[in-house]
């Protein structure tokens, strides 16, 4: 195995301080004398547990150590893997060198650990070969993970050498991309000035689509319009969604991700108190072959906040322009977003005229930077009493339509009054109470 490692070129950084490099450490000790058995076997099984960690987190099954590399080999952002992400197939000198390195991989894909299992003693190497979780079910981790993973590792199970490989990895780079970029739908920023500020995937996004949305289908096709203009590269909009509470705006931004997805779209949510930190995101996303929906979630100012200044710049207005490939998509209770006071109201009477105040004028001139509003106001009693029936329905719920809504009455007048979630929520409580 070190000896199949040691020919990588540009998969290097697939072979630091990993479980790939550490077995090979353990193999070159092993056979060099350095090594006793004991020791041997003691340090194989704590790159098993690690494997068996990195299984769980992400889901993988049958052949563990398939998976594993797979997993290594669209990881690894080297400048091979981000040209092809970027460029798709390219021919060039740095094709040779990447043919040797999948070469490599697919010979530690069919790598034999019988000889050395056979030395020490253990058949930790075949058990994983056929590994099965003890309940999928109940497990909790990233399935588009999972998902590409575990196909893309039969497709390189059936390539007969590196050329193949080649082929199959290097369209894998063009559909999907490469790294945490490539592989997870959404992100979140996580940390602060003092230890670091990073993006981190969010593993178990909601699977929602917008078909589970009852209603509101002019302010769907009004976001699918616009989100589909900007994954094919056409001219698009930020977009502010605002309305009442429990309407579905957070939704349909979620399910529009998990829409597009397959078409290069991805998500990266960030909170009010992160917005020093926009411009720092853009500089990173800007050249990766992804669009990029910057999502602000519940989105709103009071007077003393200044955060809106940040976000003012971003969107319009700043010295350097905003990349291409990337909108933002916020959700708002407000209409203009930032909280108006009779004080800024202060208005001065010239010759008859009205004169607004400059302070409304910039705080609203935030809102005039998305390009399309789009309204999810509070549905009526009859809009309300649909979204319940059909809630009902999907959710398997067998009482008469009648009762239904007359204990949905009931229930909103308790529970927050007339909405799509307070609707969602009766469904929930009919289908828990059998």
């Amino acid at each position: 195995m070190y000896r199949e490692i040691s020919k990588l070129i540009i998969y290097t950084d697939a072979n630091k301080d990993n479980i790939l490099s550490s077995l090979g450490s353990i193999f070159y000790r092993f056979d060099k004398k350095l090594l006793s058995p004991e020791d041997a076997r003691s340090e194989i099984y704590a790159q098993v547990r690690r494997l068996l960690d990195v299984a769980t987190r992400y889901g993988f099954d049958n052949d563990l150590w398939h998976n594993y590399l797979t997993y290594l080999m669209i990881t690894d952002e080297n400048p091979f893997s981000l040209t092809y992400e970027k460029a798709g197939k390219q021919e060039g000198t740095v094709n040779t060198f990447a043919i040797n390195d999948f070469c490599v991989f697919k010979n530690l894909f069919d790598f034999d650990f019988s000889k050395i299992e056979q030395e020490l003693g253990i058949n930790c190497f075949s058990v994983l070969s056929d590994y099965h979780a003890i309940s999928k079910r109940e497990q909790i981790y990233n399935k588009n993970v999972s998902e590409k993973v575990r196909a893309l590792s039969k497709q390189i199970e059936a390539a007969k050498d590196g050329y193949e490989v080649f082929d199959v990895v290097t369209e894998f780079y063009r559909m999907y991309g490469v790294g945490m970029y490539g592989l997870n739908k959404a992100f979140r920023l996580e940390g602060d000035e003092t230890s670091g500020v990073s993006m981190r995937p969010i593993s178990n996004m909601e699977p929602v689509s917008l078909d589970d949305l009852v209603g509101y289908e002019l302010q769907k096709k009004m976001l699918i319009e616009n989100t589909e203009a900007f994954v094919n590269g056409k001219g698009a909009n930020n977009v502010l969604l605002y309305g009442d509470s429990g309407t579905g705006k957070s939704t349909s931004i979620k399910a529009i991700v998990n829409k597009y997805y397959d078409s290069g779209l991805r998500m990266i949510e960030i909170y009010k108190h992160q917005f020093r930190y926009l411009s720092r995101i853009i500089s990173e996303i800007k050249n990766r072959n992804y669009r990029f929906i910057i999502y602000m979630d519940d989105l709103s100012f009071e007077e003393q906040e200044i955060e809106y200044k940040y976000l003012k710049a971003i969107i319009e207005g700043g010295v350097e322009t905003k990349p291409d490939n990337v909108l933002i998509y916020a959700t708002s209770n407000r209409r203009h977003l930032i909280r108006e006071t009779w004080k800024d109201r202060t208005d001065s009477e010239i010759n008859g005229d009205i004169h607004r105040s400059e302070t409304i004028e910039e705080k609203l001139s935030l809102v005039n930077r998305f390009g399309l509003s789009i309204g999810y106001m509070k549905p009526s009693r009859d809009e309300f009493d649909k979204i319940v029936l059909e809630l009902a329905k999907r959710g398997g719920v067998s009482l008469p339509d009648d009762e239904i809504l007359m204990e949905a009455h009931r229930w909103e007048l308790r529970n927050g009054g007339i909405s799509g979630r307070t609707a969602q929520q009766f469904v929930n409580h009919l289908r828990g109470r059998g």
